[in-house]
Parts: C-alpha cells; structure tokens; sequence
C-alpha cells in the first residue's frame, strides 16, 4: 500500500471511532449506516483523487 492510502485508511478509521463514540453510541442501525456511509465517501475519494495514475 502507498503512502497516500495508509494514511487515507488511518483517518478514515479515526472519523469512524470518533463518530461511534462521540456521536452515535446508543444507536445502532444509525451508527452503522453512518460508517457505512463513511466508509462510501472514503472510497469515492481514493477513486477520484488517489489513482489519477
């Protein structure tokens, strides 16, 4: 894995914790739809920025 994907793989699950924890602790199904989500929004930025190669 390059660089650029370890830390995009670092922040991403930092935003997922904090997220879970901070947020949506007491709620499940949001709190998997919001990392869900999360996880969607992460991937559309490795596409569009990290493998303009």
């Amino acid at each position: 894995m390059p660089r650029p994907a370890i830390i995009l793989v670092l922040i991403m699950v930092a935003v997922i914790v904090a997220v879970d924890i901070l947020i949506l602790r007491h709620h499940f199904r949001a709190r998997l739809l919001a990392n869900v989500a999360i996880v969607v929004v992460f991937g559309a930025i490795w596409f569009t920025l990290l493998r303009r190669h």
